[in-house]
């Protein structure tokens, strides 16, 4: 495939309607990057302070306004894209035709955060040929996990090579948005309530797992899923946002926080368009062509995430649970991997709704910042385990 036609790489991929499991031993089913595509990262410093302070819906939703800036230039490019929501932050692998105006609209998205939130968006692009130069490999396929809702699956360290390069001290992307530079937000939704399990014995579990360097990755996370998938059961039963759950419910506080991340500002005339969406919204999901929005909404929420490592929202009970963490500490013990694992009662939800069809998506996190907090036990046992 030649470098100046590859733009439409990853949307020619297949998608395999196989188990997790399945996929993970099939080296077949995963190709190489192109080297001439570049990862793109954002993070909010000191996100776990943040999340501490009460702030974990805005962290989500800043979150969740990177993916939407990213999305927007690939829907208007005619491009599709593999993306990671981090709960704090994302992931991109992008084409050339669109990584700098990303980067652009990133650094006005940064911008805006600081001066309306006080929190430091942290962006950066690393070439793909640079990681193949390190010695990592990017390999990524595509799994189909509902009739309308594909995922993309990443083998190899090369994400977090260029994780480590972005977040090094020596990184720096420093360009300054101009008058020219357009950030568009459009499509991005906050108006769920906090979501309660599906059943009322049930907690939600934000898991994190990653294989130590040398390890035979694709195996351990297959063992991993199996595990999930003999404790919890597949994928749908396990999915924590149910339909009679979802509460469509918004307050000015929230219109307005969501209106400064999209717009930087806020107005008495948006913060009365935003009310007037959510009474919209409110009788539409009453109707019939509602009740198979929210349908379609549950099988597209993304719950499960692999980017060179594990990250999936799960609902359950207490005692799956604990069988759970007892199989986690056992390939812990035999050096297998490494997990963070974060407990809460309930998860949340932001939203990208492009169209009310199949151009939607819903990024899920375990509430109280489920993803950070995992995160946070994952990097201290990391810690102990390099000292």
């Amino acid at each position: 495939m030649l470098p100046a036609r590859n733009e439409q790489f990853y949307s020619r991929l297949p998608a395999n309607h196989i188990s997790l499991g399945e996929l993970l031993t099939e080296d077949h089913l995963f190709y190489n990057v192109p080297e001439s595509w570049h990862v793109v990262i954002t993070d909010l410093r000191n996100s776990t302070s943040a999340v501490a302070g009460g702030m974990h819906e805005t962290v989500n939703l800043i979150a969740t306004g990177s993916i939407v800036t990213v999305l927007n230039i690939a829907f208007r490019a005619g491009v599709t894209v593999p993306f990671f929501f981090g709960g704090d932050g994302a992931t991109f692998i992008l084409p050339p035709v669109i990584a700098g105006e990303a980067m652009r609209a990133l650094a006005v998205f940064r911008k805006n955060t600081y001066e309306n939130f006080a929190l430091d968006l942290r962006i950066g692009i690393v070439a793909v040929s640079d990681i193949y130069a390190k010695g990592f490999e990017l390999k990524i396929s595509k799994l189909k996990v509902s009739g309308a809702f594909s995922i993309p699956v990443i083998l190899g360290e090369g994400l977090y090579c260029a994780e480590k390069i972005i977040k090094s001290e020596d990184y720096r992307f420093d360009y300054e948005p101009g008058p020219g530079d357009v950030l568009d937000l459009s499509g991005m939704q906050c108006r769920w309530d906090k979501i309660g399990p599906p059943e009322m014995d049930q907690e939600v579990v934000t898991l994190l797992v990653c294989v130590p360097t040398g390890k035979k990755q694709a195996a351990l996370f297959a063992k991993v899923m199996e595990h999930v998938d003999g404790i919890y059961g597949p994928f749908p039963r396990r999915q924590p946002i149910s339909v009679p759950r979802l509460i469509w419910k918004s307050t000015f506080k929230k219109m307005e926080m969501e209106m400064r991340v999209r717009k930087g500002r806020t107005s008495v005339l948006g913060l009365a368009g935003s009310w007037v969406a959510w009474l919209i919204g409110y009788v539409y999901f009453r109707t019939s062509s509602g009740r198979n929005y929210l349908n379609s909404l549950v099988e597209m929420s993304d719950t499960l995430v692999l980017d060179g490592k594990i990250n999936t929202v799960i609902t359950g009970t207490p005692h799956q649970r604990a069988e759970l963490q007892k199989a986690l500490d056992a390939m812990e013990a035999a050096r297998e991997i490494h997990y963070g694992l974060h407990v809460s009662s309930e998860s949340v939800m932001s939203c990208y709704v492009h169209d009310l069809q199949d151009g939607h998506i819903h990024f899920v996190d375990g509430a109280e910042g489920g993803y950070t907090q995992a995160a946070g036990m994952l990097k201290r046992k990391l810690r102990s385990a390099e000292a």
